[in-house]
């Protein structure tokens, strides 16, 4: 089979699948212009939280591999965030604008889109391993993220205490929790738990779609930064990541997990931080979905290098 043939199944059964799911919120989003902020509160207060909790709590993870996926995902984002930091700098950026680029280049989709394509790429063992790095990755949003879009106006006492407030460290905690001391979810709320975790990916990619569409034009005079926002996105961060779980000796479905987990398009939430603190949110936005509508040029072939081991 030819290297495009291979190219092209694993787009059309694990990243094509994932684009439709989103075209439907996109549509919506164009068509019916719904309340994003009620759909993006539900998912924030019910369908994440339900599914870190019914991934975790019931996952056979070790305590060192969860360790060390912690690890990946937060040095992966952070190595991100200095070499955003240090690209701006050597470009001279004004402060407004180097926060706005590395707010940019630090988070990726992990939740909307990369649950879905670890689901379809690689099954339920990645997706697993997936859920604990969009976990750290929710949490680093929550910290690293405001605290730089905020540039200083926010003391890291309270937004540390803000990261502790959130649905989805209470349900990483609990789930911790259950497995530490082996208790038992009671029957009715464990599939409680788990009916709503099920519905957590599906109305992640809905979500993504409406906030797509809410993108409707992007700043011409920002093609560079879009482009180094892009590219750290799609091919730096995988690649730091790859390196990392060579180093810790990762295999298996927590390498694959975590590299593509690493090679998501930049993540909405960047656009919200921005719009939040007044940084140039016309220009997240853009990077959102440049590198939204790029990556599968990126994430067919790393899934192919993946597969092959």
């Amino acid at each position: 089979m030819s290297a495009l043939a291979v190219y092209w199944g694993i787009f059309y059964n694990n990243i094509l699948p994932t684009l439709l799911a989103a075209g439907t919120g996109y549509f919506l989003g164009r068509r019916l212009q719904p309340d994003m902020r009620s759909v993006s509160r539900v998912t924030f207060y019910v369908f994440s939280p339900c599914l870190v909790f019914a991934s975790l709590a019931h996952s056979e993870l070790a305590t060192t591999e969860f360790g060390l996926i912690a690890l990946v995902t937060l040095a992966t984002i952070g190595a991100s965030t200095l070499l955003a930091l240090a690209a701006g700098k050597a470009m001279r950026l004004e402060r407004r604008v180097l926060v706005a680029l590395a707010v940019a280049a630090a988070f990726g989709n992990a939740g909307n889109f990369g649950l879905a394509v670890n689901r379809f790429a690689f099954g339920e063992p990645a997706v697993t391993r997936a859920v604990v790095f969009y976990a750290f990755s929710s949490l680093s949003v929550y910290t690293l993220g405001v605290a730089l879009a905020s540039a200083g106006q926010r003391p890291w006492r309270q937004v540390l205490l803000h990261a502790l407030t959130l649905p989805t460290t209470y349900a990483l905690v609990a789930a911790l929790l259950f497995r530490a001391t082996a208790w038992t979810v009671p029957v009715a709320l464990d599939r409680s738990i788990s009916l709503l975790s099920q519905g957590a990916i599906p109305v992640m990619l809905v979500l993504l779609g409406m906030q797509i569409a809410a993108v409707t034009s992007w700043p011409r005079s920002r093609v560079v930064l879009i482009g180094l926002a892009t590219g750290l996105h799609l091919l730096v961060a995988p690649a730091i990541a790859l390196g990392l779980v060579g180093v810790l000796g990762l295999t298996g479905s927590t390498r694959q997990a975590l590299v593509l987990e690493a090679g998501m398009p930049a993540a909405v939430i960047s656009t919200i931080l921005a719009t939040e603190y007044n940084l140039d949110a016309a220009f997240v936005s853009s990077a959102v979905l440049i590198s939204t509508l790029l990556s599968p040029l990126t994430l067919t072939p790393l899934i192919a290098l993946l597969q092959g081991g």
